[in-house]
């Protein structure tokens, strides 16, 4: 253990970079969720007042104790809460999770409340809400449990599948399964336990957040008096010393923000002497790296060392943010000229891809002096957009309190190197607290800490717009963003073919109205026409036919919106979405294809100059940028398709942008022509009910592009500039 850190100044300060600083009576620090999942089932188990659960996702179905409690309630989750609180005639439970984003809804057990009767609890003593009181995009993203505001959990860990894991880590763990009963990847992460004032206060964070969440203020009885509920099995590490809670809050609904923690960090890296230890799923702040920048230009400056995990989840964070923390690395690589900088990743031998251990601890710690856990990642998105809640520890030369945050960092070591706590410390006296220098001589052939080089690719440039939406700092303003992405001269375009687009819709409910309620049945014979449509359906060569048509229709420049509704009124929503998807994506190929033949020039004459800067500035945007000229029409369908072939668009980005912008509109109007024939045929409170509900999001979009839009070009041209 270093001996520096005597004489420093205070760190933590409340008002910048935390919230307040609180006095715990113990503190212990939960590696891997088998520890943290054991002691929370203990603790709630003894609660007798109340019981607040904060979390980026639940999961009624998983068991805590995998293998068995043994302790005489339910193993699953929910039923072990609902058995709690009909124990406990005076206890209350309040379980908040985030109101999931759509692109998660295949990982998350939907909606516990109706599924486990808590929403009828009698009394209502254990209630469960989802937490939508955030702007567009962000995140509910605390980890937070407190016990009778005796006993608080603050970490990284959600209480839900694919978390639990042991230290070991091992490649096949039969208890480590989500609620299917498939084999999860192995899971890192850490979760500190606190007990005494800091509980309390993070017991008035929770209640705080659910009244922001739902409107009403939690109740208790308070005619038994808590117990103790810290778990018996836990050791505590620290007695009597003050922590700080460090928050980040982007002020949704009372329009004060508050972000502690990228101060904390900020601060924490700035005061480093010796060393800095970062433990994180992600590495992508821009904040973070600026600070590390200048940290390893100083010729004295501290070593850093980055344990993050090898691989990003998916193809959507590898293309993000994976990309982010290559742009990040190749930077401090840079910034390096004293060889202080390491990002390493534990590898763990017979583990392969995709099912590598996943790295998901939020741990900083500065020499042997200051400590963070909590649940705020090292990217934009924790410094301001995100909700977030860390614990910090600061020693200010305390040696009790610096030997507990040295051991704690020799403990997260010594798992990843398969080795012990006394071994790291030894190997770090040795080398005269060199962190670097203590972890390459423990490095072996199997377990061990092994370096990580992310290459960046050719089209980062291009795939940056994508990542500053998925990693933001801050809330994104919707004008901002429709000025980085689309140029200004399309905008008046953009408002004219939507309102196009709503009125074809119109037309065409207008037109079935008529034809079902006025004398115009009684002109046109339907007869023919619905036995034709029924006869091409069952043809075997319908859907080569139909997709056949879309390419033709593409060269002639007919409506793509006009072919949906045709394709939805004859084959019905679900093979009419199907082919209209298929024939859109066909024939776009198509004319991506002949305008790479053609070439720029003859396309430049057919297209028009303003098409083309528009497409020039798609280009350098990226895969988003080609989602939003679809989901905004800037141009026609067939001649964006012309265009993008001849110029500067790439075929994978242009691929990918289609289907993701034109599959919201396909699906929206084949919806929509499908309600407008069940309520043609079947006339009646549901029917219509559907096809109203249709009509307003259809209604409420158009009018969200017209305010971005339209207004946007009534403006002078010297207004849009600025």
């Amino acid at each position: 253990m270093s001996p520096v850190g005597e004489a420093r100044g205070r760190l933590l300060v409340p008002g910048r970079n935390c919230w307040r600083i609180e006095r715990a009576h113990r503190l212990a620090f939960l590696i891997d969720a088998s520890a943290y999942f054991a002691a929370l089932r203990s603790a709630i188990a003894q609660a007798r007042r109340s019981v607040h659960i904060l979390g980026w996702d639940f999961d009624s179905r998983i068991r805590l104790v995998p293998h068995g409690a043994g302790d005489g309630y339910p193993e699953e989750l929910g039923e072990f809460l609902k058995e709690v609180v009909k124990r406990r005639r005076h206890l209350h439970m309040y379980v908040l999770s985030w109101d999931f984003a759509m692109i998660f809804a295949r990982d998350r057990e939907w909606v516990p409340l109706y599924k486990m009767g808590w929403k009828t609890h009698p009394r209502a003593r254990l209630e469960f809400r989802l937490d939508d009181k955030h702007p567009v995009g962000s995140s509910h993203h605390q980890k937070v449990v407190v016990v009778d505001d005796e006993v608080a959990f603050v970490g990284g860990l959600d209480l839900t599948h694919g978390r639990w894991d042991t230290p070991e880590h091992r490649p096949i763990q039969p208890y480590r399964r989500d609620a299917q009963g498939r084999l999860c990847r192995p899971n890192h992460d850490v979760q500190a336990l606190v007990s005494g004032p800091v509980a309390a206060a993070l017991g008035d964070l929770c209640r705080d957040r659910w009244v922001r969440a739902t409107g009403r203020h939690p109740s208790y009885d308070d005619t038994e008096l808590p117990a103790d509920p810290w778990p018996e099995t836990t050791r505590a590490e620290l007695f009597d010393v003050d922590v700080a809670i460090a928050r980040t809050d982007p002020g949704y609904g009372n329009g004060t923000p508050v972000q502690e923690i990228r101060h904390l960090y900020a601060d924490a890296i700035a005061q480093a002497r010796r060393t800095l230890y970062l433990e994180n799923q992600y590495f992508s702040s821009s904040l973070l790296g600026a600070t590390l920048d200048r940290r390893l230009r100083e010729t004295n400056g501290p070593e850093v060392v980055v344990v993050s995990r090898l691989t990003e989840e998916g193809w959507l964070e590898e293309r993000t943010m994976g990309v982010l923390r290559a742009l990040l690395h190749r930077r401090l690589v840079r910034a390096d000229a004293h060889g202080r900088y390491r990002l390493l990743y534990p590898h763990i031998p017979r583990l392969q891809r995709p099912n590598l251990l996943n790295v998901h601890s939020k741990v900083l710690i500065a020499d042997d002096e200051f400590l963070s856990v909590g649940s705020a990642n090292f990217n934009n998105r924790s410094m301001g957009f995100d909700t977030e809640c860390n614990l910090a520890l600061e020693a200010r030369g305390e040696p009790r309190i610096r030997q507990a945050i040295a051991e704690f960092r020799n403990r997260l070591l010594a798992e990843h190197l398969n080795t012990t706590p006394r071994a790291v410390a030894q190997e770090m006296e040795r080398h005269r607290g060199s962190l670097i220098r203590g972890i390459e001589a423990l490095q072996g052939a199997e377990r061990t800490l092994k370096p990580i080089d992310p290459v960046v690719p050719d089209d980062a440039d291009a795939l940056l717009p994508a990542s500053a939406l998925v990693d933001p700092e801050r809330p994104v303003d919707p004008d901002k963003l429709v000025a980085e992405f689309v140029p200004a001269e399309a905008h008046r375009s953009i408002a004219g073919r939507v309102a196009r687009y709503l009125f074809t819709l119109l037309v065409v409910a207008g037109l079935a109205a008529a034809l079902r309620w006025t004398p115009l049945r009684d002109w046109i014979e339907l007869g023919p026409i619905v036995e034709t449509m029924r006869a091409f359906a069952t043809w075997h060569w319908a859907a080569a036919a139909t997709m056949g048509l879309y390419v033709v229709g593409n060269l002639l420049g007919f409506p793509v919106t006009v072919l949906v509704v045709l394709t939805a009124l004859v084959f019905g929503p679900l093979f009419g979405g199907i082919f209209a998807f298929g024939g859109a994506l066909l024939s776009a190929g198509v004319m991506y294809a002949l305008g790479k033949r053609l070439g720029r020039h003859v396309v430049r004459r057919l297209a028009g100059y303003k098409l083309n800067r528009i497409t020039r500035r798609l280009a350098r945007k990226g895969i988003l940028a080609v989602a939003l000229i679809r989901l905004l029409p800037v141009a026609s369908f067939p001649k964006t398709n012309l265009v993008a072939g001849a110029s500067y668009i790439r075929w994978r980005d242009f691929w990918l942008g289609t289907v993701l912008g034109i599959a919201p509109r396909i699906a929206l109007t084949v919806v929509f022509v499908d309600r407008v024939q069940a309520v043609i045929a079947s006339p009646g409170l549901d029917t219509l009910a559907g096809l109203a509900v249709v009509t307003a999001v259809l209604i409420g979009g158009g009018l969200l592009v017209w305010r971005l839009f339209g207004r946007y070009s009534a403006l002078p041209a010297t207004a849009r500039q600025t």
